[in-house]
């Protein structure tokens, strides 16, 4: 019996050991780096808000946070594998996502949003006409602006490009009438002298949550990456971060 005891108590010991070593070690943060101004590169760096959000909380909880950069579509899987521990990176919360990974608390309340070329402004201005048939929709899979066209622009001949760059592209080539994607696109686009010749409408289509992700075991981090989040809430920090990256305003919940 006692030897049962000392055997279970050593394990445990043992187990709390390797939490702790695991939690020295840093956590690998995944990211998507080519969605400014949440994620992207610059001069081979990551920045953006993700990566000042991530280096904010790394601050918080006292672990360094080592940014890793991959296609977005790989980030659940490597979070999965635990290849990454946590993914911040602009991700929406959604159904089918929360049933594979642990979301945190939102960060951030964003909408799908329709962009185009100014001389399609006029045509385009009242909320009717993207629903009109035959409308010419670009759109990225895997993404909630895919799903939206999908569920709500069934008379639209959609296309789908790999990245803003691409769609862009469509967009002047006048492959397309209207690109639909997350809002801090749309943002950009204020800043961006390159992209002059197109604008949003900057009216959301839909009403979505950004949030961190972690595995769906591990409610520990979870909860630590929650507490530190709300202290950036309460501190002004997030805030912060947004007005540094995004020159329209969003709503901090």
């Amino acid at each position: 019996m006692f030897a049962r005891l000392l055997t279970a108590t050593l394990f445990s010991l043992y187990a709390w050991l390797f939490a702790v070593g695991a939690m020295a070690a840093g956590l690998k943060v995944g990211m998507s780096a080519d969605y400014p101004p949440l994620a992207y590169l610059q001069d081979g760096h990551i920045v953006g808000i993700e990566a000042d959000s991530a280096k904010a909380v790394g601050a918080i909880i006292d672990q360094e946070m080592t940014l890793v950069n991959m296609p977005f579509d790989q980030l659940i899987p490597a979070l999965q594998a635990g290849d990454i521990d946590v993914i911040m990176s602009g991700m929406s919360v959604t159904p089918e996502r929360s049933e594979q990974v642990l979301f945190t608390d939102s960060y951030m309340d964003v909408g799908q949003m329709a962009i185009m070329t100014t001389d399609k402004v006029g045509h385009f201005s009242q909320p009717w006409a993207l629903y009109s048939e035959g409308v010419r929709i670009g759109v990225e899979p895997g993404t909630t602006g895919a799903d939206f066209a999908a569920r709500e622009l069934k008379d639209a001949k959609v296309t789908f490009f790999d990245d803003s760059t691409a769609a862009f592209a469509g967009l002047r080539s006048n492959e397309i009438d209207l690109y639909i994607h997350d809002a801090p696109t749309s943002w950009q686009l204020a800043t961006s002298n390159e992209n002059a010749d197109l604008i949003s409408l900057y009216k959301p289509l839909t009403s979505e949550k950004l949030a961190w992700a972690v595995r769906k075991d591990d409610a520990r981090l979870a909860a630590r990456l929650n507490d530190a989040l709300q202290l950036l809430k309460r501190n002004g920090t997030i805030t912060y971060i947004f007005n540094r990256w995004i020159p329209v305003t969003v709503e901090v919940h």
